[in-house]
């Protein structure tokens, strides 16, 4: 499924937060959305997703989803969102119960997810008994029990350290390779973004407008840590961002 974000603006109040938005997702790719703190990323992570509507503009959902898909649209949070006294499989079968799939069926989608996403052996695991990186896994495999049409990720890598982002990054683009799927994922990390996305959208400091949007042509599978061309798409993003970043960390330190 493409996304289509046309012209979208936002306020809280006097406060304008997003400024005339338009940004194209073609099926299949990754979008990652970077920009200062409080430059409204997560915000219109959420139109997209429509917990929140915009007060100008408007978003598309271009094709139709997978014949099995249950969520057109799933998020994936920083926080993991577990239910703590749910086991592993437990919490992904939360999401098919809505949709009144139990039994043998629920089993089949969550053996598969678990295999994706290297869990099988943790099944029957508390949330309590899972380190941080795996309770992510736990996270991404319950969005793709509802085999959704696109992925909205909201930092889902940031609680992590450095070892095991770069596990579950390789993670994702194994994912990707195996079923490619449309996401937007937002983050503060440059190394990420250039990792993972097939475009990068930079906004500025609030109100937030696209200041650039970049084009990656390196293939995901052909991209690692240390790479000389995504390290001067690196430096290049954070060009854009330097002064901005300095000016929003003061007036969030101000106030």
């Amino acid at each position: 499924m493409e996304l289509t974000i046309e012209n979208l603006s936002h306020r809280y109040g006097d406060m304008t937060v997003l400024q005339d938005i338009s940004l194209r997702v073609p099926a299949g790719q990754i979008l990652c959305l970077v920009g200062p703190s409080g430059c409204g990323k997560s915000t219109l992570l959420r139109m997209v997703g429509g917990l929140e509507y915009p007060e100008l503009g408007r978003v598309l959902q271009h094709g139709a989803p997978p014949s099995d898909c249950l969520n057109p649209l799933t998020f994936v949070f920083q926080d993991f969102a577990l239910l703590p006294w749910r086991s592993v499989a437990g919490n992904i079968s939360l999401v098919l119960e809505d949709h009144g799939i139990r039994g043998s069926k629920a089993k089949a989608i969550i053996d598969d997810v678990l295999a994706r996403t290297k869990l099988s052996d943790f099944r029957d695991a508390l949330p309590r008994q899972l380190s941080g990186g795996m309770k992510q896994r736990v996270a991404i495999a319950r969005a793709l029990a509802v085999n959704p049409a696109v992925m909205l990720l909201d930092e889902p890598l940031s609680a992590l350290d450095a070892q095991t982002r770069e596990l579950l990054m390789e993670d994702l683009v194994g994912l990707w390779q195996r079923q490619s799927f449309t996401a937007i994922y937002v983050t503060h990390n440059l190394a990420e973004a250039v990792r993972l996305g097939h475009k990068v959208a930079v906004l500025s400091r609030r109100p937030g407008q696209i200041r650039e949007v970049i084009d990656i042509t390196t293939p995901l599978t052909d991209r690692a840590a240390g790479d000389p061309e995504l390290e001067a798409l690196q430096a290049h993003l954070w060009s854009l961002m330097r002064e901005e970043a300095l000016a929003a960390d003061q007036e969030l330190v101000d106030g």
